[in-house]
């Protein structure tokens, strides 16, 4: 299996196999798992065996000098799980105290099969407790396998799971969870009590991440998580339909613009973009650095009157175009001469921007990305809305975001809402941040895999414009330049993040590697 390790790089790391994933829902998940042992086809108890190999295998990556686990178990497979890793564990000489929450009446029945086995193996202690005060003692030497309750979960915990739960997130033993933290739910959140999840250093996620694993209130739960593959039936994965995918090397290799033999600058497209105002050129500057670093042919530079000579050193293949205003984006002409056009970063929200914003969304014929002070503009006069090309592409921030889709409570309630502003307005709608989300005009998202908070500084947002816009000129649908866009910008990130550290890492260092990024997905 090859691995790709992020886990230098994200806020909360990760490690994912090179395989596409769909995001799917707890009822999903549990018909996956019964098409698989109609299909393959493979009893339940022996898919729960494979599965327990496949966790030994990585708790020992993880762990390979720690001499004892602690495992809790739940009643339902999730536990299962948990019984037959302590049994290969202790095969492999390790010290296992394994405690039960529940009476082996309550357990289902690969559990409860599996119960029966580990009671026939040596180096291990099963304790049956119910008492808080009987619990073992945990130190930092130790490591918990949180084997309790898994996607099954349907309300929050309360009353002795709730306790146990509490004790362990007290202690200062590393925990693994199997699947979930026990106590978190896999998609909405909301109703879920902080204090009644457990907090995982790790996460052994089986086949496909769960949706929650995506929302920054949970990173504190989810610790680091690694996806393993179990070897579920392929047919019911690509045929049960979920509106959820993450985005990984295998994705977006194939969206790679094709670059032709015989090709010249006039072949890979041509891009307006306008970008910048007085006291703001930083922000063209990035953006078209980023553009050229993108593969198209031509970059044009719009900048306000007095300003092009800014860009025109710090970027000297890009072609500029004054407006007649020395201030701000006034007016532009001649837009059907571009194969795409981006608009918004820098360019202030001034009246006369306002107006020549306007104007452009009335004639604008090319595909069309809008960030930042577009974007801006666009929230404060909400009938410009209705004016949005098919397949624009919107780039907001989080605050941004909640601009034009209104507040939300929960990231779950963020994902609906922009979703629902997608599909309304028929547009490519992101959320930059980590796991960069891309609500499609059919409702779809996509979380992206690359990317680090080093990259939570200023002007990154300008280079993501510059790259999309870029690859939008080059014959891309907004769709996939918009998924090949976020990656390759999160790569860049994370290449800079590898070599400079994340504290260092500015704007500019994603534009210096995306070159190495770009070499990354062509191998």
């Amino acid at each position: 299996m090859y691995w790709v390790d992020f886990d230098k790089y994200f806020c909360f790391s990760i490690r994912l196999s090179l395989t596409i994933m769909k995001l799917f829902s707890s009822t999903q998940i549990k018909e996956i798992d019964e098409y698989s042992i109609v299909h393959e086809p493979i009893t339940s108890v022996a898919l729960m065996e494979r599965v327990a190999e496949i966790l030994a295998h990585a708790i020992l990556d993880i762990y390979p000098h720690v001499n004892r686990f602690l495992v809790f178990c739940g009643p339902g497979n999730n536990g299962g799980d948990g019984l037959a890793v302590a049994r290969l564990l202790a095969l492999q000489g390790k010290c296992l105290d394994i405690v039960l929450l529940y009476d082996q009446e309550k357990f289902s029945t690969d559990t409860l099969i599996n119960y029966k086995r580990l009671k026939k193996t040596s180096c291990v202690t099963l304790h049956r407790i119910d008492k808080l005060e009987d619990l073992p003692e945990l130190g930092p030497q130790d490591v918990v396998i949180d084997a309790m309750f898994g996607t099954g979960l349907s309300r929050p915990l309360n009353g002795w799971p709730l306790e146990v739960v509490t004790y362990i997130n007290s202690c200062q033993a590393e925990v693994v969870s199997i699947d979930m933290p026990s106590g978190l739910p896999g998609e909405d959140c909301s109703g879920f009590p902080s204090d009644g999840i457990v907090c995982a250093t790790n996460t052994l996620t089986l086949q496909f991440p769960k949706l929650s694993f995506f929302f920054p209130e949970n990173e504190k739960y989810v610790g680091l998580f690694q996806v393993l593959p179990i070897g579920l039936h392929p047919q019911a994965l690509t045929t049960i339909p979920t509106p959820y995918q993450f985005i990984t090397a295998s994705n977006v290799k194939p969206l790679l613009p094709k670059r032709a033999t015989f090709g010249h600058k006039g072949t890979f497209g041509h891009l307006l973009l306008i970008a910048g105002s007085k006291g703001m050129m930083g922000a063209s500057v990035l953006s078209a650095r980023a553009a050229c670093r993108a593969g198209v042919g031509l970059v044009t530079s719009h900048v306000p009157s007095g300003q092009g000579q800014i860009v025109q050193i710090a970027v000297p293949e890009v072609l500029v175009v004054e407006d007649m205003d020395t201030v701000c984006f006034s007016s532009i002409s001649n837009i059907k001469t571009y194969s795409a056009i981006a608009v918004g970063p820098g360019i202030s929200k001034h009246q006369k921007a306002r107006v020549a914003l306007r104007q452009l969304l009335k004639e604008v014929e090319s595909p069309l990305l809008l960030d930042a002070d577009a974007l801006n503009i666009i929230a404060e006069e909400r009938d410009m809305l209705d004016m949005l090309p098919p397949n624009t592409i919107l780039t907001p921030h989080p605050k941004e975001l909640s601009r034009l889709v209104g507040d939300w409570s929960n990231s779950f309630q963020r994902l609906e809402l922009q979703q629902a502003f997608a599909l309304k307005y028929q547009v490519v709608l992101l959320c930059k941040g980590a796991f960069t989300t891309i609500a499609l005009p059919n409702g779809d998202l996509l979380f992206n895999s690359t990317g680090n908070s080093g990259m939570a500084t200023g002007g990154t947002g300008d280079v993501l414009s510059g790259i999309i816009g870029g690859l939008l000129a080059q014959g891309l649908t907004s769709v996939d330049a918009a998924i090949l866009g976020v990656y390759l910008h999160g790569l860049a990130g994370d290449i800079s993040a590898g070599e400079i550290g994340q504290q260092a890492l500015t704007a500019s260092d994603l534009v210096n590697n995306l070159g190495k990024a770009w070499l990354s997905i062509l191998k």
